[in-house]
């Protein structure tokens, strides 16, 4: 019986360190292949979180107008949603326990504010609810761009 030997007549029981070292680096480069793929996802889930998150904000903000006739002032903000303004004009008719569940404040996907502003610049109509995006810095471009209530699909302004 005859067993596979290596130089000199010894068995060769292990990897070579050229085996491993091409093992490591073709691992190193299907790793980075694949998470490229998934930070592009974690990127448009976080978009796509935010938009929802506003939808919910635009809801609560259209019963506060429907019950108190008009939207909260910029000054009052998006903190009128979860108590009652202490600065005019005083909501005639405020919900007891707030227009949002759970009595607080969504943030965005990347853990930042949202900013409102009635009258809005863009929705001249109704109020403009933004994120800054992943940077927290007004404009940028891609994840660091604004995400704003007057866009409905993936473009994002500044």
């Amino acid at each position: 019986m005859t067993h596979p030997k290596g130089r000199g007549g010894r068995k060769r029981l292990g990897f070579t360190l050229i085996e491993i070292m091409a093992v490591v680096i073709i691992m190193g480069l299907l790793a980075g292949i694949v998470g490229v793929a998934i930070f592009g996802q974690l990127d448009t889930a976080r978009v796509n979180t935010t938009r929802t998150q506003m939808k919910q904000l635009e809801a609560a903000l259209s019963f506060y107008q429907m019950d108190n006739g008009r939207f909260p002032t910029t000054e009052q903000g998006l903190r009128a949603l979860i108590e009652p303004p202490t600065t005019g004009p005083e909501p005639r008719s405020y919900r007891p326990g707030g227009y949002l569940q759970g009595g607080e404040l969504p943030m965005d996907a990347w853990s930042n504010d949202f900013h409102y502003e009635f009258p809005g610049s863009n929705n001249v109509e109704g109020f403009d609810i933004w994120s800054l995006g992943a940077d927290g810095q007004p404009g940028g471009t891609e994840t660091d761009a604004d995400i704003g209530n007057w866009t409905e699909t993936d473009e994002r302004a500044g």
